[in-house]
């Protein structure tokens, strides 16, 4: 037995940010047995500032950085190893030392709409109060169905989940990827096209932060990356940092293989009370990498970016 931990890998305490941390050892162990044995892999549980501020909205308080901070200054610190993190919740711009060096294999990406009163938005009461914390999905709620009351839900996904059985809202929208990792798809009322909801840019993807130059970790996680989702989430984030968005922004992204060679990426922006959606839409016939993917991703947030113009996010 291992006297010591070989790897400390950190991640909030949510119940969701645990199993999928879970997730993570178990692809560690089966692609480094010796990772299997007892006491080998500490998980350390780091309280963000994210998960500490429930009562205010996080574009009030900092954004979306406030779930990833705290991580990765014990990263910084030689505390943990490596990070374990939804990559829906990590910034554009990563600290000075710090990097995402795997992406897991991506699971679904849509969003659920969850509702003991309706089968879907559109057969919603007219008034009715849908509860959602995300700018992204408010905007797009608000852009089909205006005379629907929409209202911040914080919290996680059970808690999301109690709030909607008390009857605080009429209806929810959460990740659907979250809900399968849990073991919560009886919630499900419906699952929400992307052509109708499009999802939050690396929604259903977990990323791996480690050091850039801890060799040894970077080492251990080569052969646990996913390719595929590595490079849709990279055209994702690219055009999210064209378009320097943030918590304050709704933007939504989704690049899709259509083939194995052909990369599909589909952009959204809009006004936050939902009066106007622009979308783009790009395609790679044949995308050879990381760089091209990037590449197709600045594209298309330039082509929002262009189509927006100034005052866009002011309501002008």
């Amino acid at each position: 037995m291992a006297s010591t931990p070989q790897l400390r890998i950190g991640t909030r305490g949510s119940p969701l940010a645990l199993a999928q941390t879970e997730m993570m050892h178990n692809y560690l162990a089966r692609a480094h047995p010796h990772l299997s044995e007892p006491g080998a892999v500490e998980i350390t549980v780091i309280k963000t500032s994210g998960d500490r501020f429930l009562d205010q909205p996080l574009t009030d308080i900092g954004g979306k950085g406030l779930f990833t901070k705290e991580i990765e200054e014990a990263l910084g610190d030689g505390h943990i190893h490596m990070a374990v993190h939804s990559m829906k919740d990590v910034p554009t711009f990563l600290p000075d030392g710090i990097v995402i060096s795997c992406i897991l294999p991506r699971e679904d990406p849509r969003d659920a709409f969850i509702s003991s009163q309706a089968a879907t938005i559109e057969k919603l009461p007219q008034g009715a109060v849908v509860g959602t914390a995300s700018l992204r999905r408010q905007a797009q709620i608000r852009n089909l169905r205006p005379d629907l009351r929409v209202e911040a839900l914080r919290g996680n996904i059970q808690t999301r989940l109690r709030k909607l059985e008390e009857g605080v809202a009429a209806a929810t929208l959460l990740a659907l990827a979250g809900l399968k990792r849990l073991g919560l798809e009886d919630n499900i009322t419906a699952i929400l096209p992307v052509d109708y909801m499009l999802p939050a840019v690396a929604q259903g993807a977990i990323g791996i932060e480690c050091r850039e130059d801890d060799t040894t970790v970077r080492d251990l996680l080569a052969p646990l990356n996913h390719y595929q989702s590595e490079v849709c989430v990279a055209a994702e984030r690219a055009l999210l940092t064209a378009l320097d968005g943030s918590c304050r922004t709704p933007i939504a992204a989704l690049a899709e293989y259509e083939g194995k060679e052909s990369l599909t990426l589909r952009g959204l922006v809009a006004r936050p009370d939902g009066s106007r959606l622009l979308r783009v839409s790009r395609s790679l016939a044949r995308c050879d990498g990381i760089v091209a993917a990037r590449e197709l991703g600045k594209q298309a947030g330039r082509e929002l970016l262009r189509e927006a113009g100034p005052g866009f996010f002011d309501g002008d």
